[in-house]
């Protein structure tokens, strides 16, 4: 490809200013010069990919799919599908787990047997957590498709902390298999002034907000 030529009144060009200097300059200094270069690309590339959201889309039984920033993957607990977490200060400041959940068969609509659902699961969490307090339970939305709230406080890695567990399923009849996504935050994390704020503002807001069945 011919170089397009270039105005006198515009010349002469950066590179042919420096030409002369860069040929004279020793092998190793313009080896040196070229590693920095390359460096640098490879810094402002993983600047980007940083930047930018990550995803996570899981199959099986139940697929979903949602987007994250700011939180990196970690192995999940046992009972879980994926866990991406946060942590600061020597210990965790941000959670958020899938877990698979099924109904029991039952009879009339999603919206009358979550609720009836919801008590074993509230005791399971008992159970699972130190200083586990339900703070409250009811109806919400994920991404419009009718879900379940269960909020409480724990006391997890000797840090209290509000819970917010929502039980989503999709909208079919007689459906019995869905997701339970489990958050996990610090209230100086979050700031939040109770567990219904958790997945409303940062880091857990993005994967709450784009998390998606299917």
């Amino acid at each position: 490809m011919t170089s397009v030529p270039l105005k006198p009144q515009y010349g002469p060009t950066l590179g042919r200013l420096l030409a002369p200097r860069w040929h004279a300059a020793p092998r190793a200094m313009r080896g040196i010069v070229v590693a920095a270069g390359c460096g640098l690309v490879v810094l402002a590339i993983a600047v980007v990919f940083t930047l930018l959201p990550a995803r996570i889309s899981y199959g099986g039984a139940t697929p979903f799919h949602f987007n994250y920033r700011g939180l990196y993957r970690t192995t999940p607990e046992p009972g879980q599908l994926v866990r991406i977490a946060r942590r600061a200060h020597g210990g965790l400041e941000d959670s958020f787990a899938v877990a698979p959940l099924r109904l029991p068969p039952y009879a009339g609509g999603l919206s009358g047997e979550l609720p009836l659902f919801a008590s074993g699961y509230i005791e399971g969490l008992s159970r699972r957590y130190s200083g586990f307090a339900l703070r409250g339970e009811g109806k919400t939305r994920v991404n419009t498709v009718p879900a379940y709230n269960v909020l409480y406080t724990a006391t997890i890695e000797g840090r209290q902390m509000y819970g917010r567990d929502v039980l989503l399923l999709a909208e079919r009849p007689g459906v019995r298999d869905g997701v339970a996504i489990e958050m996990l935050s610090t209230k100086k994390s979050t700031k939040a002034r109770s567990p219904l704020e958790v997945g409303t503002s940062g880091v857990l807001e993005r994967p709450l907000k784009t998390f998606t069945l299917g």
